[in-house]
């Protein structure tokens, strides 16, 4: 799924806001699979592009190549993911880290961070950013 948000750009500048733009997506979520949402935002942490991208119960899909696509398009300076685990445990699997690793790396050509990458369960969530992770 793809979509823009209309103007005013929403700002995403911090764990609490990003915490609370992404608890809205995941309400139009199914919360029995995991799903992959990804904002690129600009240098001041307005929001300029949003996907989402589903996986199954075990795993969400993590098009890397894609979102590095998305971020050349537009001019991405950051980018924070989000996606649930619907195990109820939201910690960070190997695959998440490896993953978030790796797109990491390759933004870092474009001069494009990641910012953050949340980990959903429920209404709780954890940070990359916060656990060291990023």
């Amino acid at each position: 799924m793809r979509f823009q948000r209309a103007e005013p750009p929403l700002k995403i500048d911090g764990l609490a806001a990003a915490r609370d733009f992404f608890a809205g997506c995941f309400a139009e979520s199914d919360p029995r699979r995991e799903t992959l949402w990804v904002a690129h935002l600009d240098d001041q942490a307005r929001c300029l592009h949003v996907t989402s991208h589903e996986g199954d119960e075990t795993g969400a899909s993590f098009p890397l190549r894609q979102i590095i696509v998305d971020a050349a398009q537009h001019g991405s300076a950051g980018i924070v993911l989000a996606h649930n685990h619907p195990s109820g445990d939201m910690t960070p699997s190997d695959s998440d880290k490896r993953s978030t690793r790796k797109l990491a790396a390759a933004t870092e050509a474009l001069d494009c961070a990641v910012l953050d990458h949340l980990v959903f369960a429920g209404s709780d969530c954890a940070s990359f950013r916060q656990l060291g992770y990023l």
